[in-house]
């Protein structure tokens, strides 16, 4: 059974850092990734094999060297960290919509990609029906990051899969 870090409590580590470009923002640890302790880990997860094909990062990194991205100016981190499962099975109470956004008022990343729309909806605090994938807007005199909500790498998700808005973000953060 995976056990979360005794200091913190997560499951899997923030890896963030003042003033990134960009930050991927999952909805919580999935079974495999909390198991091994290093993201998006499950071998049908399409994110590291995404995030090299858009050309984010130079080679196709092993869920274990999550670290590496923090040196090509990207963060990652999760809605939930104090519980781990498949997004329907979490339980509401570990999410923490204040938690992640005093990091990013803290932080100050240039950028957030959601890798959920369930992530999304615990920011934008709209349901997930009323949320589109893509490029959000930008609310009127909102200093904050600009928002990408991206179909998710999960296998499970696959119906719902589309590499194109993952190359927008690819194309933002090249900008």
């Amino acid at each position: 059974m995976p056990k979360p870090d005794p200091e913190t409590g997560y499951y899997l580590p923030d890896l963030l850092a003042p003033n990134l470009r960009l930050w991927f923002v999952g909805t919580g640890a999935g079974p495999r990734s909390a198991q091994v302790g290093a993201y998006y880990a499950h071998p049908g997860n399409r994110f590291w094999p995404t995030l090299h094909q858009i050309g984010l990062t130079p080679d196709r990194l092993d869920p274990m060297d999550f670290s590496r991205v923090l040196d090509l100016g990207i963060g990652l981190t999760d809605i939930c960290k104090t519980a781990w499962g498949v997004d329907a099975k979490l339980p509401k109470a570990a999410f923490d919509p204040e938690g992640f956004r005093a990091k990013v008022s803290d932080l100050k990343p240039q950028a957030i990609a959601f890798t959920s729309k369930a992530a999304a909806a615990q920011h934008l605090g709209r349901p997930t029906g009323a949320i589109m994938i893509g490029h959000q807007p930008k609310r009127r005199r909102d200093p904050g990051p600009e928002i990408f909500v991206l179909p998710s790498p999960s296998g499970l998700a696959t119906s719902y899969w589309s590499i194109e808005p993952w190359q927008d973000v690819a194309d933002w953060f090249r900008s």
